[in-house]
């Protein structure tokens, strides 16, 4: 642990997170270096670290690196004592290849980001419903996963198992060919046959896919409850499904007024156009950034107003004979999609908040 002597009037943190541990490093108004420490990843450590900092002086703001990951804890405890925290991206190759690369250095420079504005994001808040659906939709996603994962597994094993196990799965689909293969009885004492013991590892896979299949489909009730209280008029909305609508929540966050524009949003969500001009050339690229689990939401709802929406197709319509093709179409639509998930959103979570 370094420190100077002395109290400065502002103070300005950053914090370089890790598992364990967390490096702290202050600033004054000037930028002049203050004091580095590290501290361990508890709630008391989280304390010590907090009045750490406010030991030189008065604490204006804290840089966190990993908010939503290894900051998460921390970032919770800090915004309860009322710090301002502000979150930092992790610093670029060629900055860390210049300076050198250990704990001390990223806690300064995510100081010094925050003292020179080149950070200015707020977290998202982690403390309501919205990081309730985060981990239930986490969940979810795990599970389906494994359960696709499973079902290619027991469609590989049926092709390559003997031709009299392979007769007995009469099912047109894998689904189908899981609930015949979840009734089969093999005899334990016969695995030494390779029929048998194809036999048992097939019912072995298609009980865990219905198992599985439990386990989403509880998962979708609890999420669907949660979803309905928490943005009613985003489910109203075409093509926004309880799934579509707890991606977009999660990626909003629930203090989506950190967020001060629908530009923003569509930003974060990777939908908004990035310049990429030069000299007398003006043009824009695709953003390949941002958030890709509501971008590829944003796309399948575009899909689903493509098919079911009278409005929706007179747009396509009326831009495919601009000359755009069906992808500038859907990004045009994205676009359009995002701003009226944005207010929509803000409302919903508006309401939550007066509720509450």
């Amino acid at each position: 642990m370094t420190r100077m002597t002395g109290k400065t009037h502002v103070v300005i943190g950053g914090v370089d997170t890790h598992a364990d541990t967390h490096e702290a490093a202050a600033l004054d108004e000037r930028g002049r270096l203050l004091g580095v420490a590290k501290f361990p990843t508890t709630q008391a450590g989280h304390q010590q670290l907090l009045d750490w900092l406010r030991g030189f002086g008065r604490l204006q703001q804290v840089g966190v690196e990993g908010t939503g990951s290894y900051g998460a804890g921390l970032t919770r405890h800090l915004r309860g004592a009322g710090v301002t925290v502000i979150e930092i991206n992790r610093p670029h190759t060629h900055t860390r290849a210049r300076r050198g690369k250990n704990d001390a250095i990223d806690a300064e420079a995510a100081a010094r980001k925050v003292l020179a504005g080149e950070c200015t994001t707020v977290p998202k808040d982690t403390t309501g419903v919205v990081e309730a659906i985060r981990q239930l939709l986490l969940a979810r996603a795990s599970a389906v996963q494994a359960r696709a994962s499973a079902m290619h597994q027991l469609g590989e094993l049926a092709v390559t198992s003997p031709a009299q196990v392979r007769a007995a799965l009469t099912a047109k689909t894998l689904p189908g060919k899981a609930r015949q293969a979840a009734r089969w009885r093999p005899d334990p004492t016969r695995l030494e046959d390779p029929a048998q013991a194809a036999r048992m590892a097939l019912r072995s896979i298609a009980r865990r896919i219905h198992t599985l299949g439990e386990e989403i489909d509880a998962l979708d009730t609890q999420l669907s409850t949660l979803v309905r209280r928490v943005a009613p008029r985003t489910l109203a909305l075409q093509g926004v499904a309880t799934i579509n609508a707890a991606r977009m929540l999660v990626a909003a966050g629930q203090n989506i007024d950190r967020l001060d524009s629908e530009a923003a949003f569509a930003h974060l969500c990777g939908t908004a156009p990035i310049p990429a001009s030069s000299g007398k050339t003006e043009r824009h690229r695709l953003n390949p950034g941002g958030n890709r689990d509501a971008n590829c939401t944003l796309h399948m709802i575009a899909v689903v107003r493509l098919r079911c929406s009278q409005r929706t197709r007179d747009y396509a319509t009326r831009r495919t004979a601009e000359g755009k093709s069906k992808k500038e179409i859907i990004r045009c639509l994205k676009r359009y999609i995002v701003r009226q998930l944005y207010y929509t959103l803000r409302t919903d979570l508006k309401d939550l908040a007066q509720a509450t």
